[in-house]
């Protein structure tokens, strides 16, 4: 096992990370730019590295300074987190090349599945069904009008890379296609320096849902059951829950089986999550993202296990700690994503400094956090505050325990608006307790 982890990341996820290496007597190194200096995960880590002043590409994304913090602390591995570099392929081929091991997959699987149409073409091949669209790259606008009349409408614009949402518009009709397109490719290009897009068709409303997966260096792979993360604002998830409700008989079985094919034929190492869009008994491949996802506690709750140990044992060499009849699903977990953003302002972010914040307790109530009283909320990253997550014997308890932990959190602060109230109103929202869900439940509230 290794004895020291440099944690390339910030947040509530470094510090849920750092906790797990405690427990494994593990030294956790942090790493943090100028604006996260008092950040929780430096006062909480053995040791933490200032590598570079605030925007990300100077900092979390600065794989140079990275490397060089992990040579300075005798790091033997990194843990990426999610997001910044999380599914970079070179970052993985660089931890490789100076013998600090990388805790993901190989770094030609990241690239593989990374690029979102070579992912479709390679899980069409492994015998997982696809949204009909295009299975290459769509070379310009006239390419585009070709072939969207070929897929029909509506549909939908997504970059070829990157992730979380970023990049995606939805087309309902040809005289929306060429602006939507360049915007898109443009967008594309500005977040993630490759401006490659492909169409698929948009189904309105589908679910989104999701599978774990675990798998070893030696060919052995498990799935975790499923997750629904049907509530989403542009695309981006709002609340998660496992296992995903009411979905068609046979359904959970087969996508397991889909995924474990998936996994087999890429070679896949590490934990990672397979995306479905699901429509009634059908269901069709999304993306696979290539890292431990956010809504992650949701099925360590139900599954008792915790994912980043399992992360760390498998890029440590080890094999599966379990099989796949091993994996017992007990209740329903719900998680609610806290972030500093006011959906009356179309959820622009609302950073600022938090004067008070008094998370929920009780039974079976978990908040992974990094915020404390007087914490400067950054402009600079990504506005998630706080995950809060609960766990019940059945779906019903489950949403009353939200409720209860959602009218309890407290965040005050100046200039400070965060996701709070609205995730109270998805909660008590008659279509979310009946489970009758998809993506469209958001919007269709926000326009009520």
């Amino acid at each position: 096992m290794f004895s020291r982890v440099l944690i390339a990341n910030r947040g509530e996820i470094a510090m849920r990370i750092a906790r797990t290496c405690r427990e494994m007597g593990i030294r956790a190194i942090a790493v943090y730019s100028t604006a996260d200096r008092d950040s929780a995960i430096v006062h909480y880590a053995d040791e933490a590295v200032h590598i570079g002043p605030a925007p990300a590409r100077r900092s979390y994304l600065n794989v140079a300074a990275l490397l060089a913090a992990a040579e300075r602390t005798g790091a033997d591995a990194i843990h990426p987190g999610y997001g910044f570099l999380s599914e970079n392929p070179d970052f993985a081929a660089a931890c490789a090349m100076v013998g600090v091991t990388f805790v993901g997959p190989p770094a030609d699987v990241i690239a593989r599945l990374g690029d979102k149409i070579a992912a479709r073409e390679l899980m069409t091949a492994a015998g997982l069904p696809v949204l009909p669209g295009a299975l290459s790259e769509v070379c310009d606008a006239s390419h585009a009008r070709r072939l969207a009349a070929e897929i029909g409408y509506p549909l939908i614009i997504k970059a070829a890379a990157g992730g979380g949402g970023r990049a995606m518009r939805v087309v309902r009709q040809p005289s929306d296609l060429q602006p939507e397109y360049e915007q898109t490719t443009s967008a594309a290009q500005t977040l993630f320096g490759d401006g490659r897009v492909y169409l698929e068709r948009y189904l309105p409303t589908g679910r989104h849902v999701e599978v774990q997966v675990l798998c070893d260096g030696y060919g052995n792979a498990i799935h975790l059951g499923t997750r629904d993360c049907s509530v989403q604002r542009r695309h981006q998830k709002l609340v998660e829950e496992a296992p995903a409700a009411q979905l068609a008989d046979g359904l959970s079985e087969r996508l397991g089986d889909l995924v474990i094919g998936g996994c087999q034929a890429v070679g896949y190492v590490g934990v990672g999550t397979f995306e479905f869009l699901v429509d009634g008994a059908d269901c069709y491949f999304l993306e696979t993202n290539c890292r431990l996802q956010v809504e992650h506690p949701v099925t360590e709750m139900v599954t008792g296990l915790d994912l980043v140990r399992e992360q760390l044992r498998v890029a440590a060499g080890a094999p599966l700690s379990l099989r796949q009849e091993d994996v017992v699903l007990r209740g329903v977990a719900i998680e609610c994503r806290i972030n500093a953003e006011d959906p009356a302002r179309d959820f622009a972010p609302a950073p600022g400094v938090i004067d008070a914040f008094a998370p929920p307790g009780g039974p079976f109530v978990r908040v992974d956090s990094h915020v404390t009283g007087g914490y400067r909320v950054p402009a600079e990253y990504d506005s998630l505050l706080a995950k809060l997550i609960v766990w019940a014997p059945d779906r019903a308890q489950a949403i009353e325990r939200m409720r209860r932990a959602l009218a309890e959190l407290r965040v005050d602060g100046q200039g400070v608006t965060t996701t709070a109230c609205l995730l109270a109103q998805v909660i008590d929202h008659p279509v979310f307790r009946r489970a009758e869900h998809d993506t469209s439940l958001l919007g269709t509230m926000l326009s009520a």
